[in-house]
């Protein structure tokens, strides 16, 4: 299938931007070993076929090792070879490739003000349409109920007149569509569209001219209106993926404060700090390059890296990573890579690579697509010729072409998908979960694992006092009035569950150890195990319990162990999954102990703890590779390039904006339920889409003879038509019969994976 190569005005692009050689040069960067790599954005893409266009393209030019179009981000990436044949390489080759195929090509920059007009012309495409369509189907009905001659001619004429403008503004998008795979020799599911649009409105207006009984003007603007709620539904969720991307990009400062050799400071933009540069962090600034501690010490909190909420203490030596952030103390990194190498780029390139893999899925009715419009086509012309040359009426022969391209027109196929999609996402969202995309349904059908983080997914994120270990209740209010001056968050669960508190005037908190107080000639600290009692002590003792421990003058009074809250219904939810045949994982930045600890109280299969983002990345490569499709249900800001990478993804309310943006699914209540309870609605919508496609190919079986035999007006194609398409929504409306009806019983069918497991 192929697919226009429209600017945001729906306009033909073609590129008139010339680069020189020094210009791409400048906005290229070294890879090492002769290679160069070259970020171009190009705005028009918005399909598969505009992928395998450009990366062909590209491909084909000889100093080109490598090139990747993503969709989601609009952005070519390539790698090329400086020199070739000792001769230097002129890159300017690079953007004429892409300019050929029909594609606008720029430098690499962001592309939400195009974005949002293209999404505001499609609204008001669909308005257009949507107020046609209402006022010729009233005119329609007077004609329908037998009105006069003259009557119906003026509503006739009436009608050609509010279609005409209609039809012009609205269909530009599928007009052009066509057009500019046409005239490249390509065909596309606009082509029909646009053939079946056209004709059945120059038919409809030669009938008026003529005075004729009929005329199709209301379902010709129709099928444009519900053909654009799907082409602009599909442009927004590209945009919500889009926005992940944005989001994550926003996290890293504009700039920083670099410390020279004679202690001065100067403020310079980030992709301006080199390696060994030393640069000042005050609290409450994010790290923009990683580095190693120069000077000073204070906590970070890393939830970037590893998801957990608790701050972790920085000193001298520390290795630290872009995009923490700085919450206590002031302090000197020295930087030891570029911006552009730090950790927060390559999650950012993680998960745009992680997209671009992604948007390679083909939809259910893209495949369909490819078969369809030949077939419509061939069928349409010969039907015209067979007439015009064997039966010598080419008037008939036109009526015949014309009824043949309604009758056949993709209206039924083009909402067997989207319908149910809608009426599953309604549902859905009934119960507490947001679907983004229309594919995530497609593929949300197809998973045989689910992978879940642990803080924030499995467990709520707020630790809670299990265990204490001490002989006098009075050591629990020294313990809780020190933890009422720290907002560390196992000194807020400390405090918050006992049941007094002693009153302290001078606490000091000490980074990356804990809480001191002097009375009298006794020192109170409340923190880590070696903070509070010494080097020697053994830190956490509890196994996978977090341990606090409070002290008099380095002697042990107390010992507070805590585990986090498990989420309402994650045990239910597991069980489910597991009884249905699902593996079930954990895949969290949490240390092993603490993981193991959790997947054994929830009867997890798999635990995979202390994971960067990149290994979490990793994980659901390697469990594609082995076969299996990864639902990843993850919250924070390190799950985000594993929530892109996985076969589909969820994320909570409470996940962190850019987690939320990642995911495919949302979901609002607290309980786990809703992990199962989507399951089981996109399987349900995965079989009704199946059942519209036969619904709709059947109907095509059993018309088309009937069209091209001549025994079928345009009116009765018309009619026939919008019955197929009432048919396939009547059926898509049984998904929310189904939902009640079904809501308690265990998810159906056994995944695939674990049909060939268990037949092995």
């Amino acid at each position: 299938m192929t697919c226009c190569t429209m600017n945001a005005d729906g306009v033909l692009a073609m590129s008139t931007t010339a680069f020189s050689a020094e210009e791409i040069g400048l906005a290229s960067h070294a890879l090492g070993g002769g290679l160069r790599q070259l970020d171009l954005s190009v705005p028009d893409v918005h399909c598969g076929a505009c992928i395998s266009t450009i990366e062909r393209a590209l491909s084909a030019l000889p100093y080109v090792r490598r090139a990747r179009v993503n969709l989601t981000s609009r952005r070519v990436t390539c790698v090329y070879a400086e020199q070739m044949d000792d001769r230097t390489v002129d890159p300017t080759g690079i953007t004429a490739a892409i300019g050929a195929t029909g594609y606008r090509v720029h430098l690499f920059a962001p592309l939400a003000p195009e974005s949002d007009k293209t999404r505001n012309q499609l609204l008001l495409a669909v308005g257009v349409a949507g107020f046609a369509a209402a006022n010729i189907m009233l005119l329609s009905v007077s004609v329908w109920s037998g009105a006069d001659a003259a009557t119906r001619d003026m509503f006739h004429w009436i009608s050609a007149m509010i279609a005409a403008p209609a039809l012009v503004y609205s269909g530009r998008f599928f007009f052009r569509s066509a057009w500019n795979a046409l005239k490249r020799g390509r065909t596309n599911m606009d082509v029909p569209i646009s053939l079946a649009v056209t004709l059945s409105y120059a038919v409809s207006l030669w009938e008026t001219m003529h005075h004729g009984e009929h005329a199709w003007f209301d379902a010709t603007v129709s099928l444009l209106f519900f053909l654009l709620i799907g082409r602009t539904l599909d442009h927004v969720m590209r945009e919500k993926a889009r926005a992940a991307i944005n989001g994550l990009a926003r996290l890293a400062p504009r700039g920083a404060l670099v410390v020279a050799a004679d202690g001065s400071r100067r403020y310079v933009a980030v992709e301006e700090i080199a390696v060994g540069d030393e640069i000042a962090v005050a609290a409450g600034d994010r790290i923009p390059v990683d580095g190693i501690v120069a000077s000073g010490e204070s906590d970070l909190d890393l939830s970037i890296v590893t998801g957990e909420s608790s701050p972790v203490a920085v000193g001298p030596g520390a290795e630290i990573h872009s995009g923490a952030m700085n919450l206590t103390g002031s302090l000197t990194v020295r930087a030891t890579r570029l911006a552009r190498n730090s950790l927060l780029a390559e999650i950012i390139g993680l998960m745009e690579a992680a997209e671009g893999g992604r948007a390679r899925y083909r939809r259910i009715a893209d495949r369909a697509a490819a078969l369809y419009s030949p077939a419509v086509h061939l069928l349409a012309l010969v039907s015209f010729l067979a007439w015009g040359i064997i039966g010598g009426d080419w008037k008939q022969a036109m009526l015949v072409g014309v009824a043949v391209l309604i009758i056949t027109c993709p209206c039924a196929l083009g909402l067997a998908v989207p319908v149910v999609q809608v009426v599953a996402a309604g549902e859905l969202f009934r119960r507490g979960v947001m679907v983004k995309d229309g594919s995530a349904l497609e593929r949300l059908a197809e998973v045989d694992t689910v992978a879940f983080d642990k803080t924030g997914t499995l467990t709520l994120g707020r630790p809670r006092l299990v265990r204490t270990e001490t002989d006098e209740a009075r050591n629990i209010a020294i313990a809780a009035g020190l933890a009422q001056h720290s907002r560390h968050p196992l000194s807020r669960a400390l405090a918050r569950q006992a049941a007094a508190a002693e009153q302290f005037e001078r606490v000091a908190e000490i980074a990356g150890g804990g809480l001191e107080t002097v009375r009298g000639d006794v020192v109170y600290r409340l923190g880590n195990a070696s903070f509070a009692c010494g080097a020697d002590e053994v830190a956490m003792s509890g196994g996978g319990l977090s341990e606090v421990v409070l002290s008099a003058n380095g002697a042990a009074m107390a010992r507070f162990f805590f585990e986090d809250t498990l989420r309402p219904g994650a045990g239910e939810a597991v069980a489910d999954l597991e009884s249905a045949g699902f593996r079930t994982m954990i895949f969290s930045g949490d240390r092993q102990s603490v993981v193991e600890s959790t997947a054994g109280i929830l009867g997890v299969d798999r635990a995979l703890g202390a994971l960067t983002p990149k290994q979490k990345v990793e994980a659901c490569e390697t469990l594609r590779e082995q076969g299996r499709r990864v639902l990843m249900v993850g919250d924070g800001i390190n799950d985000a390039p594993a929530l892109a990478a996985a076969h589909v993804s969820m994320a909570p309310s409470s996940a962190s904006d850019i987690g939320r943006q990642a995911a495919d699914l949302v979901f609002f209540n607290e309980r786990l339920d809703a992990v199962p309870d989507a399951i089981r609605i996109a399987r349900r919508s995965a079989a009704l889409i199946r059942q519209n496609f036969a619904l709709a190919i059947g109907y095509n079986v059993l018309a088309v003879p009937i069209a091209i035999a001549g025994l079928a007006t345009p009116l009765i194609a018309a009619v026939a038509m919008s019955t197929s398409s009432i048919i396939v929504v009547t059926n898509a409306l049984r998904l929310n019969s189904f939902a009640g009806r079904n809501a308690a019983l265990p998810l159906s069918g056994m995944p695939v994976g674990k049909q060939k497991a268990e037949a092995a």
